[in-house]
């Protein structure tokens, strides 16, 4: 392990003397995030990130392993959602002196928990809202705003977001989505390195498919 030390996803400050990069597993305080080893974001707080995350609405927030989210990227919940089937949105219920019980659970356009998967990076100030579901491996770029499902090693941007190209071929993605290497142990891992970071795809993928017919 470089400098003799090995990676920790227990630890908060993955970064030595800088307290503005957190893995964000040990931070977690509400039950309803669950978040993977070693996903980090580049503040020192990230359930500030997660607005509108409420125990009566039932919705959770998970995130995979290997995750890399960037500043000011905000998640927002299905509790920010307004009734939409009446004549007016305006909560009134939640509000002070106004005559009105909340509204049922299904009168609320609920879109069920917010999933992102392994190794997604999510670029700076993008919006990612309920519901949505964002593949593997998926870029997301800084502004967007993710309205809608995400396939795997794909790359959104804009508002609403699209897709502006997937990131490999599919024989690669279908290798990649098999191996799964986020799911190895850390020496495991770190012995992928040369692999997972190299840019001849060719390399990659005869590797990938050795690895996976059981060679070494």
């Amino acid at each position: 392990m470089k400098n003799g030390k090995r990676p920790d996803p227990n630890t908060l400050h993955p970064i030595a003397g800088y307290d503005r990069e957190i893995y964000i597993r040990p931070s977690i305080r509400n039950p309803n995030i669950i978040v993977g080893e070693f996903s980090y974001i580049a503040d020192a707080d990230f359930e500030r990130h997660v607005s509108h995350l409420y125990d009566w609405n039932g919705d959770k927030l998970i995130i995979g392993k290997f995750c890399q989210i960037a500043s000011g990227v905000e998640f927002v919940m299905n509790g920010a959602n307004h009734q939409m089937n009446a004549v007016t949105t305006f909560p009134f219920y939640t509000l002070e002196g106004w005559n009105m019980d909340p509204p049922a659970v299904s009168d609320l356009p609920q879109k069920g928990d917010t999933v992102i998967g392994n190794d997604v990076w999510i670029g700076q100030n993008a919006v990612i809202l309920p519901g949505v579901h964002i593949g593997d491996g998926a870029i997301i770029g800084a502004n967007s705003v993710v309205g809608s499902d995400v396939s795997p090693y794909t790359v959104v941007v804009g508002n609403p977001a699209r897709p502006i190209k997937k990131r490999f071929d599919d024989v690669l993605i279908d290798l990649l989505l098999r191996f799964r290497w986020w799911e190895k142990s850390i020496d495991e891992i770190d012995c992928l390195i040369p692999i997972l970071t190299c840019s001849d795809l060719a390399y990659v993928r005869a590797e990938l498919e050795k690895q996976l017919n059981g060679g070494c």
